[in-house]
């Protein structure tokens, strides 16, 4: 019966600690990022007519798109391509819809990359000489 009773002790002890030290608070404020970062998810309408000015590959998992109006979108593939460096041509699936959103897909020398997120953006940096 002791042994219960130091048990229940440390969990009223714990979690009072966690009330104390803000912890309803936390969770609310990582529950509020959540979404926001959803929020932040965008798409590219048009994509499979003419909705693709330029793109710009940054490292093996990130690509620089600027669509037909001139905003800039940053895609995060799901898994780095060894070949986004070099490609000199890439292909979106969009799976039925005519938009690209993290849900599409784009496909590099033949492979098939899937998205992880893909968010608005600022011109990608210049390029190094």
């Amino acid at each position: 019966m002791a042994l219960t009773n130091r048990y229940s002790f440390a969990f009223a002890l714990a979690t009072l600690g966690f009330v104390a030290s803000g912890g309803v608070q936390g969770l609310a404020q990582v529950a509020a990022s959540e979404e926001s970062a959803k929020s932040a998810e965008v798409s590219i309408p048009f994509i499979n007519h003419g909705g693709v000015r330029d793109w710009q590959a940054v490292g093996d998992d990130k690509l620089y798109i600027q669509d037909s109006g001139g905003k800039w979108y940053l895609a995060t593939l799901a898994a780095p391509s060894p070949d986004l460096a070099f490609a000199t041509a890439i292909g979106f699936e969009t799976k039925g819809a005519d938009r690209l959103d993290r849900f599409g897909t784009l496909v590099i020398a033949g492979n098939r990359y899937p998205l992880a997120s893909l968010v608005a953006s600022s011109p990608p940096p210049p390029r190094k000489k």
